[in-house]
């Protein structure tokens, strides 16, 4: 939630969009796809539009289409963003309710679903609101590798305690997470030996 841009055209969301299925796993309903048989899975964080976005789940879709089991929780228990220009709609109050604590609490139970059915290495990737959970996510050796995807409230504090490979894929326009800031911590990441670092912005 860090850009205008973000804002100007929300998603139209749809439960039935994807070739995955939705399933409950880690007690949140997922839209998974891919082989539920896979031993690599992906667990993509949405933004605040929520799992139902039809490009997130096309994402998703071409990830499994490599092989892995890709899930995509419903970290916004069925109450997404739907219209952040909205005037009865307050984004303060949605985000108390729905902070990236309680998502990253919530990805941490999705990640020991995954690892009980047998899954041996997991990466993830967050959006926006998502990248904040990912970067939480990425202090412990959990996963295997995060992404983060024009990242929201990221700070140092959440960079100094990287510790797997982490890539952050910044934007031109993005007032919490400008490209001075990212490059920033690129420099602090690439200082980190335990700590392989891609940069790339568009």
């Amino acid at each position: 939630m860090s850009c205008s841009q973000c804002f100007e055209k929300p998603p139209t969301l749809s439960p039935t969009y994807g070739a995955g299925t939705v399933q409950e796993l880690g007690g949140l309903q997922t839209y998974a796809t891919g082989s539920p048989h896979s031993m690599l899975a992906i667990l993509l964080i949405s933004d605040i539009y929520g799992c139902e976005a039809p490009n997130l789940r096309k994402i998703a879709n071409k990830i499994a289409a490599v092989g892995f089991l890709v899930v995509v929780p419903d970290f916004f228990y069925d109450d997404p963003v739907i219209d952040l220009n909205d005037p009865n709609f307050d984004v303060n109050s949605w985000i108390k309710v729905h902070n990236t604590d309680k998502g990253y609490e919530a990805a941490k139970a999705m990640i020991a679903a995954l690892k009980s059915k047998g899954v041996s290495a997991i990466g993830a990737g967050g959006f926006c609101w998502g990248g904040t959970v990912a970067v939480k996510l990425a202090s412990s050796t959990d996963l295997q590798a995060v992404v983060l995807l024009h990242p929201s409230s990221i700070t140092e504090y959440h960079i100094d305690n990287v510790k797997v490979p982490i890539a952050i894929l910044g934007v031109e326009n993005d007032n919490l997470s400008p490209l001075e800031k990212l490059k920033q911590f690129g420099e602090k990441l690439s200082a980190k030996s335990e700590v392989s670092l891609k940069q790339i912005s568009s």
